[in-house]
């Protein structure tokens, strides 16, 4: 251990030294370093940060809710659409029907949705998604009030015009004016408003609650054609069941609604979360793919750099070896010493280009739509390439310093 440790010192003192005495060589043969892991640890911030951004997105539709629907879900590949534009949609009495059939489901809304331009007196606010919901959505997918309430069960059976808002449709349209109780036209038809949502900022994809208008299914049914405008069962699983059981039960009762004969394809979708997570996988495994590449060349680059100032350091230092070797030291410890100083060198690059993404990070986050974050797994992966590049670049010259012949060091320094 206290071999180890003398090592250390000493390839740490070597390695400063070699950075003052030659500063322009060594930040030149540093900088592919330095690139290299900025390009590759950079692509992977930007990477992660969008994946944990749209996986959280994601979580919000719930991993243990399927999606009764006329489209299929995809991510890739060949998608006959000319097979499902004639399906069916989704129908309250199919919701009606599911809700009292199941054994698995812990709870079934259906939902459909528009946009519209949403008024109150002389202010008016423009592409605000409508949807039309029936009264479990809040136990499906849970529904964050700020202030009011969700809808009443009376309320969404007889379709009464009322209203739950997002908390830009509000500021927008009542600014100091406290909504509760107020009317808006949606359809040019007055909707009460009972309730206001969380603000809960941008999405990834755009959306946000924050401009959603909900209303009754019942309610907004009487202005949306629903055979057009496409309809959504959402069944969220019991607790114990899986998504498999809770799927295998919503095909059976779906295909006994259409009256399907066996053998007979199914003329809807049962959608879940599980399908885009899959397709994510793949598509930012091809990103990271295309990172690494970008990345590899710079590493490429800076490894011989490292590998350049070894070269020079053995030569610099030969009758140093001889000395050592004359007076005892073994070929291990000339071998390790010149390994531990390329590893070290290696690392200040690693760890200038990670420093240079974490003080990026927090001069460009304002312009991503999502948090950039430089995250632990990815600076431990930095300063791990970082050693590995330095092992590999400095691997020969170790090899060849404790190689040579202690005279011939010595008559050669001389």
């Amino acid at each position: 251990m206290f071999l180890l440790i003398k090592l250390i010192r000493e390839s740490y003192l070597f390695a400063f030294h070699a950075i003052v005495a030659n500063k322009l060589r060594t930040i030149l043969s540093l900088s592919g370093i330095t690139i290299g892991i900025f390009s590759v640890i950079s692509v992977l911030t930007v990477f992660d940060s969008l994946e944990r951004s749209i996986r959280d997105s994601l979580s919000d539709l719930g991993n243990d809710v399927l999606f009764i629907q006329k489209w299929p879900w995809s991510m890739g590949g060949e998608y006959p659409w000319w097979k499902y534009m004639n399906r069916p949609e989704a129908t309250l009495d199919e919701l009606d029907e599911i809700q009292r059939r199941s054994k698995a489901a812990e709870a079934v809304t259906l939902m459909f949705s528009t946009q519209k331009t949403v008024k109150y007196l002389n202010n008016s606010f423009e592409g605000v998604q409508i949807l039309g919901v029936s009264h479990d959505y809040d136990k499906v997918l849970p529904l964050n009030i700020k202030e009011g309430r969700y809808f009443t069960r009376v309320e969404s059976l007889s379709g009464r015009n009322v209203a739950v808002i997002g908390s830009k449709v509000a500021e927008n349209l009542f600014a100091d004016i406290d909504p509760i109780g107020k009317s808006i036209k949606v359809f040019g038809n007055k909707a009460t408003v009972i309730g206001i949502l969380v603000s809960q900022g941008e999405g990834t994809f755009g959306n946000s609650s924050d401009e959603q208008v909900f209303l009754p299914a019942n309610f907004g049914r009487n202005f949306m054609n629903l055979r057009n405008i496409g309809t959504t069962i959402m069944v969220k699983a019991q607790s114990g069941i899986s998504n498999q059981q809770l799927k295998d039960e919503m095909t059976g009762i779906m295909r006994s609604l259409r009256k399907l004969k066996p053998g007979e394809e199914d003329d809807f979708a049962i959608n879940e979360v599980s399908v885009i997570n899959q397709g994510l996988q793949a598509f930012f495994s091809g990103l990271k793919a295309i990172g690494w590449i970008i990345g590899g060349f710079s590493l490429l680059v800076g490894g011989f750099g490292i590998a350049n100032i070894m070269f020079v350091s053995v030569r610099e230092r030969t009758n140093i070896i001889g000395i050592q070797k004359a007076i005892g030291a073994k070929r291990y410890f000339i071998l390790l010493e010149f390994l531990f100083e390329a590893v070290f060198l290696s690392l200040i690059g690693g760890i200038v280009g990670l420093l240079l993404i974490y003080f990026g990070t927090l001069l460009v986050s304002g312009g991503f739509p999502f948090p950039l974050i430089l995250s632990e797994g990815n600076i431990l992966l930095g300063l791990g390439i970082s050693s590995i590049i330095g092992l590999g670049a400095g691997i020969i010259p170790a090899w060849a310093a404790s190689r040579l012949d202690p005279v011939e060091a010595i008559r050669f320094g001389i």
